[in-house]
C-alpha cells in the first residue's frame, strides 16, 4: 500500500513532527510504502510564539520527507494536491490540530480525492482548539468535510466530531501510541549526572511548550504549599515559553520559589529528553484543558509516574492510583497528590503499574485503525 502523511516533520521540530516521523516508520514496518509531505512554511513568523520552528538536529536518514507545502500560499496547495492526485497513493493521512491549517489541508484533500482512488483520513488532535479564535468553526469544517474518515486519540475529540455534525463518517478512538523514539530508559543516577543535578533531591518534571492552558501557573501555586516546602524536592520546568514568561516569573518571586525551581526553558532537543524524564520522580501535567498529551506517552515509555488533571482526555490514559494521580485542576489538589507521592513512597508501585499499562499503546494498533476508517483494512 502506498501511504502519504501530510503534516509537520523534519526540518520542523516538536511533538507533531516526532509523531509523524514515527508513524511513517510504523507503516514501513508493516510492509507499506510511506513518505511524508511537510511544510516549507508552517506558520508565518508573527503567528509563531516560539524561538524557531526549525530543528537544529540532523534529519532522519531512513525516511522520505518532501518539504513543499506552504500554509499561506494557495499556489503550493494546488501544486501538492495536483501532484498527489496524479500519483494516486492508496491512503493520504492528514494531521489536523489547528483551524488555521483548514484552508491549506482542506484544499489539498479535495484535490487528492478528485482522482477517485485515494482515501483521505485525518488524525484529529483537536477539532475544537484549546485557544479559540473567530472563524475556527468554518475553517475546521472546511477541512473535516474533505475527509473520508477520522482517528482521534481521545474520546473527547470523538465526541466533538459528533457535535460538529461529522458523526456519520467512519471514526475511531485509539490511544496515542508510545513515544519510543527517544532511546532506552536510563538509570536515574545517570540521568541526573547528565543534567548536573544532585541525587540528594527529588524532582518533579513539567515538560513541553509552555502555554496558558497547560497550567504551569497552577503548578507553581501548588508548589508554594508549605507542606511541599518541607520536602527535599525541586520542580524542573523543561520547555520553551510560547507566551510571555513574566507572569510565571512573578509567581516564582511572589512565593519565593527561586531556590526550588530548575529552569530549562529552551527547546529540549530529542537526545536530552531521556535525561529529563529519567531524572524525574513524577511527571506533572496540571492542564486547565486538554484533549490528549504526548507527554503522557513519553512518561509511559520511560516508566515515570504521572500526575494529571481531570480535564479533557488526559484521564483516559492514566488509571488513578495505578500509574499516578488524576486530580482536579486546582493547586490544593495537586499539592495533596505530591505530598502523598513522597510521604507514601509510591514511585516503585506506580512504575510497576506503568510497565503493565504501557503494553496497550502500540503503533501497529494506530496503523490498523487508520486503514480501517479508510476502508482499506
Amino acid at each position: 500500500m502506498k501511504v502519504v502523511i501530510i503534516g509537520p516533520a523534519y526540518p520542523l521540530r516538536g511533538g507533531l513532527a516526532t509523531y509523524d516521523e514515527r508513524l511513517a516508520r510504523a507503516f514501513i514496518e508493516a510492509g507499506d510504502e510511506a513518505r511524508i509531505v511537510t511544510f516549507s512554511l508552517q506558520y508565518p513568523d508573527f503567528l509563531f510564539p516560539g524561538q524557531t520552528q526549525l530543528s537544529t538536529e540532523p534529519g532522519p536518514t531512513d525516511l522520505q520527507i518532501e518539504v513543499s507545502l506552504n500554509s499561506v500560499n494557495p499556489l503550493s496547495w494546488w501544486r501538492v494536491g495536483r501532484k498527489l492526485r496524479s500519483e494516486r497513493p492508496d491512503l493520504v493521512i492528514f494531521r489536523f490540530w489547528l483551524p488555521f491549517m483548514g484552508p491549506a489541508l482542506g484544499t489539498v484533500a479535495r484535490l487528492v480525492r478528485g482522482n477517485g482512488h485515494t482515501r483521505v483520513v485525518a488524525i484529529t488532535d483537536n477539532v475544537i482548539p484549546h485557544e479559540k479564535r473567530p472563524g475556527d468553526g468554518p475553517l475546521t469544517r472546511f477541512f473535516l468535510s474533505a475527509c473520508d474518515g477520522f482517528v482521534t486519540m481521545s474520546r473527547r475529540v470523538l465526541e466533538d466530531l459528533n457535535k460538529m455534525g461529522f458523526g456519520r463518517k467512519p471514526a475511531l478512538y485509539r490511544s496515542h501510541p508510545l513515544y519510543d523514539n527517544f532511546g532506552p530508559i536510563k538509570p536515574k543516577a545517570e540521568a541526573l549526572a547528565a543534567l548536573g543535578l544532585p541525587d540528594t533531591m527529588g524532582y518533579l518534571l513539567f515538560f513541553g511548550f509552555i502555554r496558558a492552558y497547560k497550567g504551569l501557573d497552577v503548578m507553581l501555586e501548588a508548589f508554594a504549599d508549605e507542606r511541599l516546602a518541607t520536602l527535599p524536592i525541586k520542580l524542573i520546568i523543561a520547555g520553551e515559553f510560547y507566551e510571555d514568561a513574566a507572569p510565571y516569573e512573578a509567581l516564582i518571586r511572589q512565593h519565593q520559589l527561586e531556590s526550588r525551581i530548575i529552569r530549562a526553558t529552551d527547546f529540549i532537543p530529542n537526545e536530552k529528553v531521556v535525561d529529563y524524564f529519567c531524572a524525574a520522580d513524577l511527571v506533572v501535567q496540571p492542564y486547565k484543558n486538554a484533549t490528549q498529551s504526548g507527554v503522557s506517552q513519553i512518561a509511559y515509555h520511560f516508566e515515570r509516574p504521572m500526575l494529571v488533571t481531570d480535564v479533557g482526555g488526559l484521564a483516559e490514559l492514566i488509571p488513578d492510583g495505578v500509574v499516578g494521580y488524576v486530580v482536579p485542576p486546582t493547586a490544593p489538589a495537586i499539592a495533596d497528590a505530591v505530598v502523598d507521592f513522597y510521604t507514601a513512597r509510591r514511585e516503585e508501585t506506580f512504575a510497576a503499574g506503568i510497565r503493565e499499562q504501557k503494553k496497550q499503546f502500540s503503533w501497529p494498533v494506530m496503523v490498523a485503525a487508520l486503514k480501517e476508517v479508510a476502508g482499506l483494512g
